[in-house]
Order: C-alpha cells, then sequence, then structure tokens
C-alpha cells in the first residue's frame, strides 16, 4: 500500500489512478455507472473485476475521502470501492450522503456499498433514504438502487424492512406509479454484490 501524500497534490493522481484508468477503451467509473459491467461479456467482464479488487485493497483510507469530497464520479467509484473492500468505518459517511443526495448517480455507490455491509446499521441507513425520497413522485434519484439495496439487506440477514413500503398502496407504490416507466422492486444488486465477490487472478488497479 502507498504512503499518502499531501491531500492537494494526491487529487489528481488519485483521480487518474482509481476514477478514471480505461478498460476495454472505457473509464472505470462509467464501467460502474449502472451496473454497466454487467452487460459485458465474461471475457470481459472478469478483467475489469479483477482490477476493481485490486484498486479497492490499493486505495487509502485518505484517498477514499479526497474522492468522496469530489464530483459525481469521483464519489461513485469511490463508494464501489468502498463497498468491494468491504470498509465499514465508512458507513455512516455514506449513509449521510446518501440521504443528502446532492449529486446525480452517485447515489448508486453508496446503496451498493451499504448491501455489501450489509448490516441492521446499514438498513437503517437505507430506510431513512426511502422515507425521506418516495413521498416525493417528482424526485427520480436513487430510489430504485436503494430498495434493491434493502431487499438485498433482508434476503441475507431475514429481516423485514422493505415490507411497509411495498404494502399495496405504501410509499413505493405511490411513488412508482407516478413514475414515466413503472417497474416492480428489484433485486438487481444481489448481481452486483455477487461480482464482487467472484474469483479473480490479481491485477494492477
Amino acid at each position: 500500500m502507498r504512503t499518502p501524500r499531501s491531500r492537494d497534490s494526491e487529487l489528481p493522481d488519485v483521480i487518474d489512478r482509481y476514477v478514471n484508468p480505461a478498460h476495454q477503451g472505457t473509464r472505470r467509473y462509467l464501467h460502474l455507472l449502472h451496473g454497466n459491467f454487467t452487460h459485458d461479456e465474461r471475457s470481459l467482464r472478469a478483467p475489469f473485476l479483477r482490477s476493481l479488487r485490486a484498486a479497492a485493497v490499493d486505495i487509502t483510507d485518505e484517498e477514499l475521502e479526497i474522492l468522496l469530497r469530489g464530483e459525481w464520479r469521483s464519489r461513485l467509484t469511490a463508494a464501489w470501492l468502498i463497498g468491494v473492500d468491504r470498509r465499514t468505518h465508512f458507513r455512516d459517511v455514506l449513509g449521510d450522503l446518501l440521504l443528502e443526495s446532492r449529486l446525480c448517480f452517485s447515489g448508486q455507490g453508496y446503496c451498493f456499498a451499504l448491501a455489501r455491509f450489509g448490516t441492521e446499521e446499514d438498513a437503517l441507513h437505507l430506510v431513512a433514504y426511502l422515507d425521506r425520497q418516495l413521498p416525493w413522485p417528482d424526485r427520480q434519484y436513487d430510489q430504485r438502487w436503494a430498495m434493491s439495496a434493502l431487499l438485498h439487506i433482508d434476503g441475507g440477514a431475514g429481516t423485514a424492512h422493505a415490507t411497509r413500503f411495498l404494502e399495496p398502496g405504501g410509499l413505493w407504490h405511490r411513488w412508482n406509479d407516478a413514475q414515466f416507466a413503472p417497474s416492480p422492486p428489484s433485486r438487481f444488486i444481489d448481481e452486483l454484490c455477487a461480482s464482487a465477490d467472484s474469483p479473480g487472478e490479481t491485477a494492477q488497479p
């Protein structure tokens, strides 16, 4: 693991190393956005995931903090790296950032990381977010990601935090029915978490 330098001098380097490295001609954050890497052929997905896991181990906490203060690409990537390496000491930071919902797309990463941690504390962060956002049908933020993450935690822990949202006439259905393209709740984050655990050779980040 590298010894971190001063935060100001580290910023361009940490972005180049972790947010913008290219895989098959596409920068890392674009593979992470919407879980796009899951649509790649296996021969392309495997080396990407090996590189992602190597980066998640290599990056320092200080570098993650730098990325979490940046724009959405940096935050999205940082959250994924935190989730892959299960750095649970970032749990409350990610939960607070999710609740703020200040930048587009970055919430996808927060939801993935919280799902990957998979504890009661993580579920409560997701519940707080859904309680805040679902009453507003005109807000199309990361509600589907948060619900999928909550269903993932419920499935693993045997809890039922999502139940009250999914009851007929509940907050989820009222919000979903008001969307341009309504869709049932999905556990797509199950696949993302499984991908983070899939075996592979080590690779340079």
